[in-house]
């Protein structure tokens, strides 16, 4: 799981890189923001199921959810405050990074 999140950050400064190349500081922050939004909430996600698999008994199911829901609201928040807090904010970047952030674990499943 933790291999998804670090591929999702490289796809996130690899966009990042493209969108600064093609429209400045600007557009690399809202696209860095952007991946972001996306891979700490599921990066606390991944470290959250890791740590429940090695209690006793395993992973609930329960929890499961709640820190799906977590991870959805969290998501929400961060994006929310990214346009709210950043002025230059480039939408397109941001935008492009989370959604290919959001699908870079399809490159992972097409490896084997």
């Amino acid at each position: 799981m933790l291999r998804i999140v670090f591929l999702q950050f490289a796809a996130t400064l690899v966009v990042s890189l493209i969108a600064g190349a093609l429209a400045g500081v600007a557009g690399f922050l809202s696209a860095l923001l952007g991946g972001l939004c996306c891979v700490v909430p599921n990066g606390l996600f991944a470290l959250r199921l890791f740590a429940d698999s090695r209690k006793p008994g395993g992973a609930n199911p329960v929890s499961f959810f709640i820190g799906e829901f977590v991870k959805i609201a969290l998501t929400v928040a961060l994006l929310g405050a990214t346009a709210w807090l950043y002025r230059d904010l480039n939408w397109l970047a941001l935008i492009a990074a989370f959604v290919v952030a959001l699908k870079s674990y399809i490159i992972l499943l097409f490896r084997h």
